[in-house]
């Protein structure tokens, strides 16, 4: 079996052909498939329209999978395997969730610039979103190229960020949206962890800029001088010639690397059903 990758975008993301996800992957293309992430960062597959069992199979290929925020919600959930990760505006009961309820706060968390899990150790390697039911418009992923970020700084910007290191926090983002109602016990599920704002890629060994929404301190700055620092590299890491922009078609299956990239949801009519399922491994290297 014989990938063939394109490049889609000046920088990064590739798109696929000449796989089959739904059949167990040999060793070879697993091979295969994370050197390309290491060149491309983020991959396209199209026409992979997989069933819960199928897509678990081939995230599985990749390592141990990640519950993210499911270990601070453990709320009802709809899907076979826990480690399936529901991107929707569905209820647990199939039904499409009023404006109002939590589930909606989430879906609508996903539409800021994040790393997946960067708020726990280990961090999230690869995330493999699938999708299954989509809106009439609306509803993109964008993603940005956090190497190509740190490359374009100034070298005095390079410097200073050298040995900084940025505290990421599992709640920061739904604080952010007024999603404040949960226990001490949720609240303390996932303590926070501190990662260096200045990364290298274990595979490319390329640098990269390594925040995104959850980073809301710099270690040791105080709290509003490190956030506008953030912002500004934030604002800077996500300008339109460092992002790509994914327009979804059923039976798409994005992988990304969380590690080099940050990514986002884009607004989309919620009245609408709009169902993505995602499994993420860890980065036991981290």
């Amino acid at each position: 079996m014989a990938l063939y990758i394109s490049q889609v975008h000046p920088l990064f993301v590739g798109e696929v052909t000449g796989v089959d996800l739904r059949q167990p992957l040999d060793p070879a293309v697993v091979t295969e498939i994370d050197a390309a992430m290491d060149r491309y960062a983020v991959l396209v597959l199209r026409d992979q329209s997989l069933d819960q069992e199928q897509q678990m199979v081939f995230a599985r290929s990749f390592g141990p999978l990640d519950l993210g925020l499911r270990k601070v919600k453990k709320q009802p959930h709809r899907f076979q395997y826990d480690e399936l990760i529901d991107i929707s505006n569905v209820d647990e009961k199939g039904r499409v969730a009023d404006r109002n309820s939590r589930k909606i706060v989430s879906n609508i968390a996903n539409q800021l610039w994040h790393s997946d899990s960067s708020f726990q150790r280990p961090a999230a390697k690869y995330s493999m979103l699938s999708a299954v039911v989509l809106p009439t418009r609306g509803g993109e992923t964008e993603f940005a190229d956090l190497r190509a970020a740190y490359d374009a700084l100034s070298d005095e910007m390079k410097t200073e960020l050298e040995g900084l290191e940025a505290e990421h926090y599992a709640l920061h983002s739904r604080f952010l949206l007024g999603d404040t109602d949960y226990t001490e016990e949720q609240k303390n599920a996932i303590p926070p962890v501190h990662w260096p704002i200045v990364r290298m890629h274990p595979g490319s060994m390329r640098k990269l800029l390594f925040i995104g929404v959850h980073a809301r301190q710099i270690v040791g700055w105080p709290v509003a001088e490190g956030r506008m620092l953030l912002m500004d590299l934030l604002e800077h890491a996500t300008q339109r010639d460092f992002v790509y922009s994914h327009k979804w078609r059923v039976g798409d299956l994005v992988v990304w690397d969380n590690r080099s990239t940050l990514h986002r949801g884009r607004r989309y009519n919620l009245s609408e059903r709009r169902e993505l399922r995602r499994t993420t491994t860890e980065d036991t290297l981290s």
